[in-house]
């Protein structure tokens, strides 16, 4: 990746996102109106009043569709309740429609169409689809108005997306991510015990109870009330063999059904462990300024699946001119600046770096790097030759008007 120092360098003159032939103005319409839509920084005022508009429509559209299935509020206030709810599908409908129009900047590595199926199956897309179509299907189709209204239950999925405006919430689904593969393999294992629950009670029990204890299935309902809850009471071992196996497979259920339990208890601990690391600092912080191009393994990534170093965080992008707040879900696109910030490292030594420019009379033109006489301290990182760096390989000869880049560590504790 190379290092912008300057920061200075022309926008270009089609910025990523933008469809083929589109005139720029345009273009530039869409990337402003996707920076609305999507969560943005406090100092955009619009996009945070877009963000407002979008939480308490989808607020007040869940309690809308919850005091609706009160018969008595529905009798008094059914007018209003109806037209509220109308206004706020309506919104998750524009709402909608304006993220069709931006998704090629929601995924500006692939084509518009591209990024535009992929916003529409996307869970987000789904959800956001979910929220109004169903509302609006039985004008067209009035013989289906029963069964897409209860598709309507859908709009409560909607909801997921105030994970956006609380990083407290984001945590949620940042610790079911980390901990995916603990997770799927605990349920394997509780899957497995119910298996094996079933196969041996039916084994005992069906004999007593074969109208209860069919088959080998039968089981699943009791082994899956018996080890996850209380025992539902429907389904239950009679015989004295049943009763010991049912008591053993109890106490087995309370120890597998709390791993996953302790697994999402342990990825809070450690996630809230490292959001409150990030807050502190005992030394100052340092920041690069990097510069992402087209072949960098950063572009294309989302900031949350960065291999960064323990201690370095993203504090800020860079994009078009404009600073976007580094959540976890933005995708680093190319011509970004990433504003990369880590605490100074303190091992006992300074490190400083010297720029050493060599004339014809200075003792180390001419010379080879290997043949120098410099401190063991000292190492020569880069060598600048006519604009260009070169690599300070052993037998590269130094040069009158070079300009020779040097490291040197020296021991604070001495």
């Amino acid at each position: 990746m190379s290092m912008d120092h300057t920061g200075n360098k022309k926008k270009n003159k089609r910025m990523e996102g933008a469809w083929k032939g589109e005139p720029r103005k345009l273009a530039l319409f869409r990337h402003r109106v996707f920076n609305i839509i999507e969560v943005g920084y406090n100092e955009d005022f619009i996009g945070r009043g877009y963000d407002v508009v979008n939480l308490v429509a989808i607020v007040v559209n869940i309690v809308i569709s919850i005091l609706l299935t009160f018969d008595s509020i529905v009798e008094r206030y059914s007018g209003i309740l109806y037209a509220v709810e109308a206004v706020t599908v309506a919104f998750f409908a524009f709402d909608y429609l304006l993220r069709l129009i931006t998704s090629s900047f929601l995924f500006p590595e692939k084509k518009p169409l591209v990024a535009l199926f992929r916003y529409m199956i996307s869970f987000n897309g789904i959800v956001d689809i979910l929220s109004f179509l169903p509302y609006y299907l039985p004008v067209f189709f009035p013989a289906g108005a029963v069964a897409f209204r209860m598709f309507r239950v859908m709009r409560i999925f909607r909801i997921f997306r105030i994970n956006a405006y609380y990083d407290s919430l984001n945590v949620i689904t940042d610790v079911i991510k980390s901990k995916a593969k603990q997770l799927l393999s605990s349920m394997f294992v509780l899957l497995m015990l119910m298996l094996a629950a079933s196969l041996c009670m039916y084994s005992v029990e069906h004999p007593a109870q074969p109208e209860v204890f069919k088959n080998a299935l039968s089981g699943v309902w009791w082994a899956s009330a018996t080890l996850l809850t209380v025992g539902y009471g429907d389904i239950y071992p009679i015989t004295a063999a049943g009763k010991v196996l049912g008591t053993i497979i109890t106490f087995l259920g309370v120890g597998v059904a709390a791993i996953p339990t302790g697994i999402i208890s342990a990825g809070f601990v450690e996630q809230y462990s490292k959001l409150q690391g990030m807050g502190r600092s005992d030394g100052v912080l340092q920041f690069i300024r990097v510069r992402i191009e087209e072949k960098d393994e950063w572009a294309g990534r989302k900031i949350a699946a960065l291999d960064l170093p323990e201690g370095v965080i993203v504090a800020a992008v860079l994009r078009n001119g404009e600073m976007q707040v580094p959540r976890g879900d933005i995708v680093i696109q190319k011509g970004d600046i990433l504003v990369l910030g880590a605490e100074a490292y303190n091992d006992g030594f300074e490190v400083t770096l010297n720029e050493v420019k060599l004339d014809a009379a200075h003792e180390w033109s001419g010379q080879k790097i290997k043949d120098l006489d410099i401190s063991r301290q000292s190492f020569i990182v880069s060598v600048k030759r006519r604009g260009k760096a070169l690599v300070p390989g052993g037998d590269l000869k130094l040069l009158s008007g070079d300009i020779v880049i040097m490291y040197t560590k020296k021991n604070k504790l001495i």
